[in-house]
């Protein structure tokens, strides 16, 4: 008997109208002899909705209590689904991630599980139920709700496909798969069959919305098959996320061109050139829980360097404060300049392992458009740069054509 997870984002559970649909889609899977966990996410809105309160009541919400908050839309929507099922005639329990016993660290607001007790749920399975898992959160050893970050339900569909050593984990979302790239920036992308799992990874962490990168981590680690499909549309059979095929390794060179609205670019300026100095500008940003992307430094001829590196633009005042309240003194830097007017655009593929010269045709197509590359990163199987967020959304459409990949 296929064991298998679901998961269910915001906007399939809208609405008890689309709450009904999906406990129809999986009644179906139930009625084929599977045994279905399903996880699920907060209605659409309904966690901004719950942080908007928190903020009316105080501006800086307490991490604890803001947990203790947010993760009550999950729980609304886990009971209603409970009850969509069994309105049809099927056997369901809806369970919270305490219950369910989701074991995370204490790091409330964007913990990580550490552990599951999936006793319960195989049991609950083994007597015929779908069990209903409320996604995003979780309870630290200490017994104080936790929540896993945004888009953290993809996580939990992965982590609990993993301990059941379900069949497959599949994700349902508004889209039907993954795409080439955005389709809403360019018209012409294409949704891909399949993609490597270091692709998925690589377009999750630069930019890409379909899945939480965390959850990617997580089924590659732990071999969990991923499929990406649509809840709005008949099964199709969406994009499989999967292990690198080296008999398809010639094509495609590139799978996507991802991007990123998020970033912010910060730079400190005249930092003296000497040993441990890149150690003391991000060591207090780190200790403050903000994450740095990429980072460049340049040495003078006068014996300074710049150092600039980017952050998320939440994050950008808070890691400006810092530099210039605890870092910029200390090391003796002239200035610290903040700029959220930045975007990253990148090229992600494991053909780039097999094929020279993507990097040059890539700043080629953004040099004949006038984009001024202001940083670079790269890996083996991607390339990134930070350019003017205005140039962004041109600069995917051309890379798009530029690598062909609007051709089936």
């Amino acid at each position: 008997m296929a064991l298998i997870v679901q998961k269910y984002g915001g906007t399939s559970v809208a609405n008890p109208e689309r709450i009904g649909n999906v406990a129809r889609r999986v009644a179906r899977h139930k009625a084929l002899g599977q045994q279905v966990v399903v996880v699920v996410s907060a209605m659409s809105g309904e966690t901004n909705r719950l942080i908007g309160l928190a903020k009316e009541v105080m501006p800086n919400p307490s991490p604890r209590e803001l947990d203790v908050l947010v993760s009550t839309g999950e729980q609304v929507t886990i009971a209603l689904l409970a009850m969509a099922l069994q309105e049809l005639g099927v056997k369901a329990k809806s369970y919270t991630g305490s219950q369910v016993s989701i074991i995370t660290d204490n790091a409330h607001t964007k913990a990580r599980i550490l552990k599951i007790d999936e006793e319960r749920i195989r049991k609950d399975l083994d007597d015929g139920h779908v069990v209903v898992v409320a996604g995003f959160q979780g309870v630290d050893e200490q017994g104080n709700i936790t929540t896993l970050g945004r888009g953290g339900s993809d996580t939990t569909g992965v982590a609990l496909a993993a301990a059941l050593k379900a069949d497959e984990c599949q994700i349902y979302t508004d889209v039907d798969g993954v795409y080439t790239t955005d389709p809403r920036v360019v018209p012409e992308a294409r949704r891909l069959k399949s993609v490597t799992f270091e692709e998925m990874l690589e377009m999750a962490s630069l930019g890409s919305k379909v899945l939480q990168i965390r959850s990617v981590e997580f089924a590659g680690k732990y071999k969990v098959k991923l499929r990406v499909l649509s809840s709005f549309e008949e099964e199709g059979e969406g994009t499989l996320i999967t292990f690198e095929d080296d008999n398809n390794m010639e094509q495609p060179i590139i799978s996507g061109i991802a991007f990123n609205r998020d970033e912010a670019k910060i730079t400190v300026l005249g930092v003296p050139d000497r040993p441990g100095i890149a150690y003391q500008i991000l060591g207090p940003v780190a200790d403050a829980n903000i994450d740095v992307d990429i980072i460049i430094q340049n040495v003078a001829a006068d014996g300074t360097t710049d150092f600039t590196f980017t952050v998320h633009k939440n994050d950008l005042q808070k890691a400006l404060d810092i530099l210039r309240d605890k870092v910029q003194g200390h090391i003796g830097a002239r200035e610290i300049i903040g700029d959220d007017k930045t975007a990253k655009v990148s090229v992600v593929g494991v053909g780039m392992r097999s094929h020279v010269g993507i990097a040059s045709q890539m700043f080629r197509t953004l040099a004949e458009e006038g984009i001024n590359i202001q940083m670079i990163s790269t890996s083996e199987i991607k390339i990134s740069v930070v350019i003017d967020e205005k140039y962004m959304e041109l600069a995917v459409r051309v890379l798009h054509k530029a690598f062909g990949l609007e051709e089936v």
